[in-house]
């Protein structure tokens, strides 16, 4: 189906944080919406990259190397086997998601953040 998305509704359809929605799909990509809301996970992807597109808000991508301060309108690429903790800044952060449809959020890690089994946007 072609069609176009408006983010800001698209976002406004859920108001829970770290349980990414699968807003579509791209041959083995998926694009997903999450809202962050304080400290994540640290974790690291063993063979998947992450795009993380700031919509709304700041996010803080904790890195071992050093953070780096993602604001709205630009995005990070989170290398396979680089271990990250995303983390919302001054609040709650609206983030698009580029990734391979096999992505699990958390990663090499179990915690009561992970999430199997994605829901759809409608």
């Amino acid at each position: 189906m072609t069609g176009k998305v408006n983010l800001a509704k698209a976002f406004a359809t859920f108001d829970d944080h770290w349980n990414p929605r699968v807003a579509g799909d791209i041959n083995d990509f998926q694009v997903k919406l999450v809202k962050f809301a304080g400290k994540f996970d640290w974790h690291q992807h063993d063979v998947e990259d992450e795009l993380f597109l700031v919509v709304a808000g700041r996010m803080k991508m904790g890195l071992r190397g050093g953070d780096v301060i993602v604001e709205p309108g630009e995005y990070i690429i989170v290398p396979h086997g680089t271990e990250h903790c995303p983390e919302a800044l001054g609040g709650e952060c609206h983030v698009m998601l580029l990734e391979p449809n096999s992505t699990l959020n958390t990663g090499n890690v179990e915690t009561e953040n992970t999430r199997r089994a994605l829901e759809r946007l409608d």
